[in-house]
């Protein structure tokens, strides 16, 4: 017998995971493993944010990454995910955060403003060029997608450039409307090559524009906005306001994103699971105050980001923040995260409990990345404490073993009785956890990741354990000769 729907089970659309390779790309073995999952957890489309993974070709392949994905990885990895259950979406940047594009010095001449490779200049003819070229090549690949996300947020400088400046000064031309004509110019291209592929976009451009002006702009017509927040604390009232602004402006047709790792802090290394499960119960009241709109919301995207833009340092890793996918997708299928929720949540992560308010686990469970979930945890929640502790805390090192003596190579033998043994041992327990850790962090990701992360994250404390342990044995050698 089927089970009744629950009354307060708000209707959301497509449950889109996404996944941003910008930071961190998976080998498509480990996506192979993982899109099971997504789909079991209660996902059933993807958001493929490729940047330079995307293997561009032509005059775009200086655009790929070292490790690119070949066509061929492409196709596979849209079976999976059609074997799966998941419909993809893949996302092309085209306006702000053109970083990947901006920074060779072939595309330099495309800048809104010289100095800063964030934002297109949307005057240039050939920056629509370039814009269909790498649309064209991405949907050459994706040949059944229903939806194109063309990105448009955080256009920093916009307005700010030469040309910008000149077209502002004529007739008195507003700021939002130089935004909007790019953007209608990027989807009427789109469209026109592509009628069967709706272009989404980020909503943040958008939200200071009346409904007045969204409405005479056209652009209801030509794109359909993902209003995204991704606080624990999202103000219910205030979205569903925004989102109501929207249609009466002529977008009737919305996505929503919230986060499920990414943005709490631009270096975070372990995920809070409880920020993000807040985040999405408050989406969901957002969702239940919007069914009784005229709003038609296609979706949710949970965001999983890798960076925060494409030079700064990588946050939480994907294994690292599986736990907290698995308990926001539960908690949307579910409409809050129930006993049900729960145990499926168990059953499918291999866990024996869900913690969702601390960072310390007992019990990493058996799912694709848990190996690299407990050795990073191990690292940022212990191994770093203890060694900090250590070299800035423990009043022996500070005391008789300060950059002084160590230049000078002289202490006290006694004094040196009360941290030599704990410097050696918790030398000795990093290395063994390096050891493992780049063993397990190479079956999921490429060597330039596994060094990136190992340089970031575990190299400022161990180089720093090493160099002291090795001016104690120095020290002491030359104070016995």
């Amino acid at each position: 017998m089927a089970k009744a729907e629950v009354p307060d089970r708000p209707p959301i659309g497509l449950k889109l995971v996404h996944l941003d390779l910008k930071g961190a790309p998976p080998k498509i073995v480990h996506l192979a493993q993982l899109f099971p999952l997504f789909s079991r957890l209660g996902a059933n489309a993807l958001l493929l944010e490729y940047e330079d993974m995307f293997p561009y070709e032509g005059s775009l392949e200086i655009l790929r990454a070292k490790h690119a994905y070949s066509p061929s990885e492409i196709r596979e990895l849209l079976d999976l995910a059609q074997s799966n259950g998941l419909e993809v979406i893949p996302l092309v940047q085209t306006f702000g955060h053109m970083e990947f594009v901006l920074k060779h010095k072939q595309f330099s001449h495309l800048r809104e403003v010289k100095w800063s490779p964030n934002a297109l200049n949307p005057h240039r003819p050939e920056s629509l060029q370039l814009i269909h070229t790498m649309t064209e090549q991405v949907l050459g690949l994706h040949p059944g997608a229903r939806w194109l996300h063309i990105g448009a947020d955080e256009v920093y400088f916009l307005g700010e450039g030469e040309e910008s400046q000149r077209w502002l000064s004529s007739s008195d031309r507003l700021l939002d409307s130089l935004f909007v004509s790019h953007v209608v110019k990027v989807a009427e291209q789109l469209r026109s090559s592509h009628p069967a592929v709706k272009p989404v976009m980020w909503d943040d451009m958008l939200r200071s524009m009346s409904a007045d002006f969204l409405s005479e702009s056209g652009i209801g017509q030509l794109v359909e906005p993902m209003v995204w927040d991704y606080l624990p604390n999202l103000d219910v009232e205030k979205t569903v306001l925004l989102i109501d602004k929207y249609q009466k402006g002529g977008l009737t047709k919305l996505w929503i994103a919230s986060s499920f790792k990414g943005s709490t802090e631009v270096n975070q290394c372990l995920t809070c699971i409880r920020n993000h499960l807040d985040n999405h119960t408050q989406w969901l009241q957002v969702v239940k105050a919007l069914t009784r709109g005229a709003v038609q919301l296609q979706g949710i995207a949970l965001t999983g980001w890798q960076r925060y833009d494409h030079f700064s340092v990588l946050c939480e890793l994907l294994p690292v923040a599986i736990p907290s996918l698995a308990v926001c997708l539960q908690t949307l299928q579910h409409g809050s995260f129930t006993e049900e929720a729960e145990q499926t949540l168990k059953q499918s992560l291999g866990i024996s409990a869900v913690e969702v308010d601390t960072f310390i686990r007992e019990d990493f469970g058996s799912f694709p990345g848990c190996e690299v979930a407990r050795l990073v945890t191990q690292v940022s929640g212990y191994l770093k404490v203890t060694g900090d502790e250590l070299l800035e805390g423990n009043r022996f090192v500070v005391g008789w073993f300060s950059p002084y003596h160590r230049k000078h190579k002289f202490t006290h033998p006694i004094m040196v009785q009360h941290f030599e043994p704990e410097a050696k041992g918790l030398l000795l327990k990093w290395e063994c956890v390096l050891d493992e850790l780049r063993a397990a962090l190479s079956q999921i990701y490429y060597p330039d990741t596994v060094e990136e992360w190992l340089q970031e994250n575990v190299s400022p404390t161990l180089d720093r354990l090493q160099g002291l342990v090795q001016d104690l044995n120095e020290t002491l050698q030359g104070q016995e000769d």
